[in-house]
């Protein structure tokens, strides 16, 4: 196996303080922030920036003769003042387009009203007539000769709608968690499950935070994003927990703490290897893959980096926490068991003992 770090001797757990310093202090500051939105500041945006998936709108699709580019498009939205647009071109229909906009702010109306609907629709042709003509609305895009596009359909993604799925979103993801520490504490113990949630907990409210913070948009692709983090993080800590378990029974005078920072370090180089290349190419993503999956892969990006930190810096020293303490309790335990048991004891010699003055000598014998 390639190795890039030898006989590393690194003292994380000694540096435990500030990783968990650190990582409260960022989990705070993303708090903070999507409170200070959501609450405080008046007339402020949401705690976080909410697609049409959770925040309800129209999804218009439309199909060009000429397709235009993606950049094209969002510039023709975006100068008819459409905000927050996403645009996916269908990759199995050429020159065809869905084009999601949602609630414009004060012009917000329920999703179920018609007028909505058509506002929105509206406002998208008014973009799309920069790229030519609609169709008629009795002929299709191939038998008007003039056109240069026609709208193919509009839905509606209701705000009723929009509640459930951020239900089910949440839902899932603790769902995940809860499997994951499950599986966890059966195949090890249940204060490395506990570790292993509580650090990939920290990666999904960090990377939570970091979206408040620069207002990226959350849609069902960063849930979707935030559930493989899930999966990824808990994949790296379980490698270094099962070296934890190997070293524990290879060195049975070292203490946890010793057997922790060896694991950590023995298995540093596949933690890095790893997690570079997915690296990588999620960094390929952010700048090449356009505005629609820019929030999934900023996601992938800032739960990698931070799931890696956390798996080294937060996981171990929960665990070696947590042991510390279970360890304390049952010691604490035993002894007592031990001093009631004593105590029984001596009760029951003191009861089996014979009154005073009987079986003595008496003065007169």
């Amino acid at each position: 196996m390639v190795r890039l770090f030898h006989d590393v001797k690194i003292d994380w757990l000694g540096k435990r303080r500030f990783f968990i310093g650190l990582s409260i202090l960022l989990m705070l500051a993303g708090m903070g922030t999507a409170l200070y939105r959501h609450k405080v500041h008046p007339g402020g945006t949401d705690a976080f920036n909410l697609g049409v998936d959770f925040k309800g709108g129209t999804v218009v699709t439309a199909r060009f003769k000429q397709p235009p580019s993606v950049d094209q498009l969002r510039s023709a939205i975006n100068a008819a003042g459409i905000r927050d647009a996403i645009i996916q071109p269908v990759l199995d229909k050429q020159g065809m387009f869905l084009i999601k906009v949602p609630h414009q702010g004060s012009e917000e109306v329920s999703s179920e009203s018609q007028a909505g609907v058509d506002s929105a629709r509206d406002n998208v042709r008014k973009a799309l007539n920069t790229f030519g003509r609609e169709a008629e609305p009795t002929k299709t895009l191939e038998a008007d000769g003039t056109a240069g596009y026609k709208i193919e359909g509009t839905d509606a993604v209701g705000q009723v709608a929009s509640k459930q799925l951020r239900t089910q979103a949440i839902a899932v993801t603790v769902a995940a968690l809860i499997g994951m520490l499950l599986f966890i504490a059966f195949r090890f113990e249940w204060t490395y499950g506990a570790a292993a949630v509580v650090a990939v907990f920290h990666t999904v409210l960090v990377t939570l935070g970091l979206f408040s913070i620069f207002q990226i948009e959350i849609n069902l692709t960063v849930i979707a994003a935030l559930l493989t983090l899930v999966g990824f993080d808990v994949n790296d800590s379980i490698v270094i927990f099962d070296r934890i378990r190997e070293n524990r029974k290879l060195y049975r005078r070292m203490s946890l703490y010793d057997v922790t920072n060896l694991s950590i370090n023995q298995t540093l180089s596949r933690t890095v290897i790893t997690s570079g290349l997915v690296f990588l190419s999620v960094v390929s993503l952010v700048l090449l893959g356009g505005e629609t999956l820019r929030p999934f892969s900023l996601a992938l990006l800032m739960g990698i980096v931070f799931g890696t930190y956390d798996t080294i810096a937060v996981a171990g020293p929960l665990m070696v926490w947590w042991e510390r303490r279970v360890e304390a309790a049952n010691r604490a335990v035993a002894a007592k068991q031990r001093g009631t048991g004593a105590l029984s004891t001596r009760n029951s010699a003191r009861a089996n003992r014979r009154p005073d003055g009987v079986g003595k000598p008496s003065k007169a014998a």
